[in-house]
């Protein structure tokens, strides 16, 4: 059996699927918009959360930072005070010392003195016979 098949139907069923390609198009056009839209705003949201991660972590690296700083003033202090106790206590030891050596070396003056007034020639023999040898060592050079 033979169908009586119109140029006129085939107009109209052309038309009718350029139309359903047309609503088909435009509709998956519509879903890709919204889906770029929507990837977009996760993103920009997904960035705005690393944007606070970062500033959180660094606020934190820098109240780190700021008790580490504290704790090395602190120890900084302390070895300054030590070696400051340290230094002083040497100085008086150094002084002390000092001293001491400025009694003897005043004692010994004493005993010299009294040995050269009672014993002058035996002393100006001792001073002759010690440049005598100051100038042997010194003349072998």
């Amino acid at each position: 059996m033979a169908t009586n098949y119109s140029s006129n139907d085939a107009r109209n069923d052309i038309k009718d699927a350029a139309r359903d390609t047309a609503r088909t198009v435009e509709q998956g056009t519509k879903d890709l918009a919204h889906d770029a839209k929507r990837a977009m705003d996760d993103a920009k949201d997904k960035g705005a959360d690393m944007l606070d991660q970062a500033k959180a972590k660094g606020a934190e690296a820098v109240d780190i930072a700021k008790d580490k700083l504290g704790v090395a003033k602190e120890k900084g202090a302390e070895v300054y005070e030590q070696a400051r106790g340290e230094a002083q206590r040497l100085y008086r030891a150094g002084e002390q010392k000092a001293g001491e050596l400025a009694e003897h070396a005043e004692d010994y003056y004493d005993e010299m003195s009294d040995y050269v007034r009672r014993n002058p020639a035996a002393a100006l023999g001792m001073a002759a016979g010690f440049g005598f040898l100051v100038g042997l060592i010194l003349a072998r050079r």
